[in-house]
């Protein structure tokens, strides 16, 4: 070791903040600017690479005339978490959705519903992911799956999308 140099000089630098969950926390912030979400109740949690879960409040303001959520609802949740999930791998540019196939099993009236996306494949432009949504009884209720496709918007560009480099994990992205 040379004489003028400690061992703490010598050891590699190691980042204070990962860079994966900085895009995580910054794709929270993405979803909670987005003037949609602030028609639901609904948080987004990145649980991982590939994965998301979102936490959304099913009541009467979601019901079609039959008293229970409308499908354009298990749609906005199956979409988000699939979409959320598979922009996980992408830190550039905003996905687009191209294509999205849902299944409703069961109907919702009110309650938490947990949406949980999941990568399932491709890395370059084209991704697709897959989406569940439990109710609070735990049982399925739809189910999703959606083509993604890499935009030319970056995701630096969108307002919503800042890296919080203070460590900061507790986005506020209630809506």
């Amino acid at each position: 070791m040379p004489p003028d140099r400690s061992p703490d000089e010598l050891a590699p630098a190691v980042p204070t903040v990962d860079s994966a969950e900085l895009h995580f926390r910054a794709l929270e912030r993405l979803y909670g600017s987005a003037p949609v979400n602030t028609l639901f109740s609904s948080q987004l949690s990145i649980v991982g690479q590939g994965a998301s879960r979102l936490t959304f409040d099913i009541d009467e303001t979601c019901y079609h005339a039959a008293g229970a959520a409308h499908g354009t609802i298990y749609f906005k949740m199956l979409d988000d978490a699939a979409f959320y999930a598979a922009n996980t791998l992408v830190t550039d540019k905003f996905l687009l959705t191209t294509s999205f196939n849902l299944h409703f099993t069961k109907p919702v009236r009110a309650g938490k519903v947990i949406a949980e996306g999941k990568w399932i494949s491709g890395k370059r432009r084209v991704f697709v992911a897959e989406s569940r949504l439990i109710d609070e009884e735990g049982d399925e209720i739809g189910r999703g799956t959606g083509t993604f496709m890499r935009s030319h918007i970056a995701l630096s560009g969108l307002d919503g999308y800042v890296h919080d480099t203070h460590n900061n994990h507790s986005p506020e992205n209630k809506r």
